[in-house]
């Protein structure tokens, strides 16, 4: 909210509303960890409050399409990983309360606002790899909600180099799931060097980091029957070449009539 002086006392104008959560904020706060590579953790993304709306208002599985990626198949080539794209264009297929909430969160996680505080955080990373100052890194986001199934797993992979930067946003119900957090390694090697880094799948948290060729290795465990549906957003910033920026671009049209890249 704006404050104005009012007879030599600060009011406050009901003009700017408070937002409902400050994403740059919990950006800006997380501590940066470089072990075993650059990373941060985040907590309390959102407000309780908001949070629990956002749990009820998660779109239905049918709004959904699956991903065909190696690690995500089952047997029988259907998908352990479903997804949804958080596109503004692709909101309309949400019934209206929804579309209004998620329509704020799709605001905070597509904003330039939000992709600086991370640049940021990860600018000698960033730098070093593209040797540009951070905030020229030409880069494009891609928010996505996705509901992983019974069986999902990744192995240990560093992210391919179209990605500058990953995050991923933990969205369980309760501290049930706490164990199926993402899990960084310092190694692929199985020579039992690896000393890998479990992050905890709690409510409203979650991670970020900038992706490194041959370093920024991570995986996702193996869920059961017993686990459940292990629902997240992922936050990938695709680094924004002509060729590459035109495919995200024209990708994103068919996503709004229902075209959905398979990968």
């Amino acid at each position: 909210m704006s404050q104005q002086a009012v007879g030599g006392r600060a009011e406050v104008s009901a003009a700017t509303p408070t937002p409902e959560f400050d994403l740059v904020r919990v950006v800006d706060r997380s501590p940066l960890r470089d072990t075993p590579f650059d990373h941060i953790q985040m907590e309390n993304v959102f407000p309780s409050g908001f949070y629990q709306r956002m749990l009820a208002a998660l779109p239905a599985r049918e709004k959904f399409h699956q991903l065909y990626h190696h690690d995500a198949l089952r047997t029988d080539g259907s998908s352990t990983r479903l997804r949804f794209y958080l596109y503004r264009e692709n909101l309309w297929r949400l019934p209206r309360v929804q579309r209004a909430l998620w329509s704020k969160v799709v605001a905070a996680l597509s904003s330039s606002e939000l992709e600086l505080a991370f640049k940021r955080k990860f600018r000698a990373a960033l730098e070093d790899r593209f040797q540009i100052p951070a905030e020229q890194v030409r880069l494009y986001p891609v928010p996505i909600l996705v509901r992983d199934q019974p069986g999902y797993r990744i192995g240990i992979h560093s992210d391919a180099l179209s990605k500058a930067m990953t995050v991923q946003l933990y969205l369980p119900s309760d501290n049930a799931q706490s164990h199926l957090g993402t899990m960084f390694h310092t190694t692929r090697a199985k020579d039992g060097t690896d000393q890998p880094l479990a992050m905890r799948f709690l409510p409203a948290s979650g991670y970020a980091f900038a992706v490194r060729k041959k370093e920024s290795w991570h995986s996702a465990p193996t869920t059961t029957e017993a686990d459940g549906e292990r629902r997240s957003i992922m936050l990938t910033y695709y680094v924004d070449e002509k060729a590459a920026g035109f495919k995200r671009r024209t990708q994103r049209l068919g996503i709004f009539f229902g075209r959905y890249p398979k990968v």
